[in-house]
C-alpha cells in the first residue's frame, strides 16, 4: 500500500539525510539541508509515495587510468571493493528507516569514450566483467552494473560510441559556448582535461602540445559523458541522479563522494587505495602510496598499499 502523503516528505528527507555526509562537491560554503536539494528530494518521495525501493543511478567505473604511476593495473582492486562496498552500506542504511530499501545502479561508462581516454577495449571489458564479479561475490545484491552491452549488445565498439555520439551528445559549438559562459561547465573542463593530462604515461612531444590535445579531447569525453547521461535517463527514467563528479548544491545530479581523498575529483580509477596507520583508507597516486607504505598482493594481484 501507498504510505501517506503526509510520511513521504519526512521519510524522503531523512534519506536525504543519510546521503548529505558524502556530498561532493566544490562548493565552499557550509554544508546545505536537505531542502536545499529539490530535485532529489522530489524523486525519492516518489518512490517512497510508491512504497518501492529507491533507485539510485551513478554514471563512473569506467576503467582504471592508463598511467600506471596513478593505479596498480587494469583491473579493479581495493579501490573499488571498497567503493562498492559503501554504496551497499549506504543502501542498508536506507533500507533501516525505509524497508523497501534502495538499489544502486552503477552505469559503467568506460566504453562511452574509451577510445579518447586511451585505454584499450578489452581492459574496459575485463574492468567492467572483474567488476560484476565482485559484487556478486560480496553479494552485494543492492547493486547492479549496466553498460553499453545492456543497450546495444554484440555490436564492435566504435559502432557504439558512434550510435551514442550520434544520438544524443551536445554540438561541440553548443558546448564552447557553455564552457565560456557557465562556471560550473569550466570547472568540469578544466577538472576533465587534468585528468587526460596526468593519465598520459608516454608522450614524445612539449607539454604545451599536450595541454592542446587534451584539452580538445576534454571536449569529446564531455559531450560523450552527456550522451551517455541522456541515454540512462531514458532507460531509467524515475531514478535519483548521482555523479561521481562535484556539483553544485541544489543541482540535478547529487554528486557523491565514496571514500577519502585529498581533493573532490579523485576517484578510485584514477588512484590507488592506502591503509593508513590509524586503520582508515584513503586515495592518492600510486606513487605516492608507494612511498608511504608497503604493496600488498590479493590473490596474486597488487591490490592496495598499508602505510609503513
Amino acid at each position: 500500500m501507498p504510505l501517506t502523503t503526509a510520511r513521504p516528505k519526512s521519510i524522503s528527507t531523512a534519506i536525504l539525510d543519510l546521503l548529505l555526509p558524502h556530498h561532493r562537491t566544490t562548493d565552499p560554503t557550509r554544508a546545505a539541508p536537505a531542502e536545499a536539494f529539490p530535485h532529489q528530494l522530489r524523486r525519492i518521495a516518489d518512490f517512497v509515495q510508491a512504497g518501492a525501493p529507491i533507485r539510485f543511478t551513478l554514471p563512473g567505473f569506467p576503467c582504471k587510468s592508463p598511467n600506471p604511476a596513478k593505479v596498480l593495473g587494469h583491473l579493479p582492486d581495493q579501490g573499488e571493493r571498497l567503493s562498492i562496498a559503501f554504496l551497499d552500506t549506504l543502501c542498508t542504511e536506507i533500507e533501516r528507516i525505509y524497508p523497501p530499501g534502495a538499489q544502486v545502479t552503477i552505469c559503467s561508462d568506460g566504453h562511452v569514450f574509451g577510445d579518447l581516454v586511451h585505454v584499450p577495449d578489452e581492459h574496459i571489458d575485463a574492468y567492467a566483467d572483474e567488476l560484476r564479479s565482485l559484487i556478486a561475490g560480496s553479494a552485494l545484491t543492492r547493486l547492479s552494473v549496466f553498460d553499453l552491452r545492456d543497450v546495444l549488445g554484440d555490436l564492435d565498439h566504435a559502432t557504439k560510441r558512434a550510435h551514442v555520439h550520434d544520438r544524443y551528445a551536445p554540438a561541440q559549438a553548443d558546448l564552447r559556448t557553455e564552457i565560456r559562459t557557465d562556471a560550473g561547465a569550466l570547472a568540469l573542463y578544466r577538472g576533465i582535461t587534468r585528468f587526460l593530462v596526468e593519465d598520459t604515461a608516454h608522450w614524445a612531444g612539449t607539454r604545451s602540445a599536450l595541454q592542446r590535445a587534451c584539452r580538445q579531447r576534454a571536449y569529446g569525453v564531455i559531450q560523450r559523458s552527456r550522451a551517455w547521461g541522456d541515454l540512462i535517463a531514458e532507460h531509467h527514467p524515475r531514478a535519483v541522479r548521482l555523479s561521481i563528479h562535484p556539483q553544485p548544491i541544489g543541482a540535478p545530479k547529487f554528486g557523491i563522494r565514496l571514500l577519502d581523498a585529498p581533493d573532490a575529483w579523485t576517484t578510485p580509477w584514477h588512484s590507488t587505495a592506502l591503509r593508513r596507520a590509524d586503520g582508515g583508507w584513503t586515495l592518492m597516486p600510486r606513487d605516492r602510496a608507494a612511498a608511504l607504505g608497503r604493496l600488498v598482493h590479493l590473490d596474486g594481484r597488487p591490490d592496495h598499499f598499508e602505510e609503513t
